[in-house]
């Protein structure tokens, strides 16, 4: 894996090179094995916290690792092309519009002792700013490559915080054309409904039941491309305990196993039925 400048990737994008990199200031990696017409993220995935904030901080480690997608970027590490923050949430979330990325609460709790400097908050805003730069010049070059392109946007949540019987898996489809495409959001659906995972009960998958896809990064990629569908795909925590943070690795791993196959044979459904 090389360590590359925003400017490096985004030149290896747009010569259409292959290769593996970490960012220099390491808030994100990505990969291209090769240009396919679909792409994974696992935006919070992330779990580094600068040092300078740790003091200052009112959450710990675990309350902020609850919050967290752990493994989500392990889940989709088997594809072609991969984006996966390697920074905390509780930084800068990058499932939100700049405007609103750094909290002030989280989930009802102060988070700072002392409001962070303007230092502090620019640093954070940057890394938001390059982390998009490089997803606009990637969804672009799809776009240009083949003329649509399918985003998987992965994500997990906390299963044991609701009251009621919830999914394994949830689509969040709010902000996309659900009419148009409406197939592949479908069967995309079906293939999550069914996945054998190494878990009790049975595994289900429903739209818009728990979360309803209203993440900046679903927002950002919709509307700067033409023909590109992102699938906001939550799964729940049932591949750790979220309240003691034991990551199950079979439950992971098999996820992550079935996805490599999963992804591309429904992206290439989607392929097939929206070149343009």
């Amino acid at each position: 894996m090389l360590k590359l400048s925003i400017l490096q990737i985004i030149e290896r994008i747009e010569k259409e090179e292959t290769f593996h990199a970490v960012v220099e200031d390491y808030s994100f990696s990505i990969k291209i094995d090769d240009y396919v017409p679909y792409a994974c993220a696992a935006v919070h995935d992330g779990h580094h916290f600068s040092k300078d904030l740790w003091d200052n901080c009112l959450h710990t480690e675990h309350d902020r690792w609850y919050e967290e997608d752990p493994c989500t970027g392990q889940m989709i590490s088997g594809l072609p092309i991969t984006l996966i923050a390697h920074d905390s949430r509780f930084e800068y979330d990058l499932n939100r519009h700049p405007d609103t990325a750094i909290y002030d609460t989280a989930w009802g709790k102060k988070l700072w002792k002392k409001p962070l400097t303007e230092k502090q908050k620019d640093r954070a805003l940057t890394k938001h700013d390059n982390f998009y730069k490089v997803v606009l010049t990637l969804s672009v070059k799809l776009e240009e490559l083949f003329g649509s392109c399918v985003f998987y946007d992965m994500h997990s949540y906390n299963w044991k915080r609701w009251d009621r019987k919830v999914p394994v898996f949830n689509l969040g489809t709010s902000n996309v054309d659900q009419e148009k495409y409406s197939v592949a959001i479908k069967q995309w659906q079906e293939i999550l409904d069914d996945m054998p995972l190494p878990f009790e009960e049975k595994v289900t998958c429903t739209i818009n039941d728990v979360f309803q896809g209203n993440g900046f990064f679903l927002k950002y990629v919709t509307s700067n491309t033409v023909n590109t569908l992102v699938l906001a795909t939550e799964i729940s925590k049932i591949y750790c305990d979220e309240l003691t943070g034991q990551i199950f690795p079979e439950v992971v791993h098999s996820v992550q196993d079935l996805f490599r196959y999963y992804i591309k044979a429904h992206a290439h459904r989607f392929y097939d039925r929206h070149d343009v």
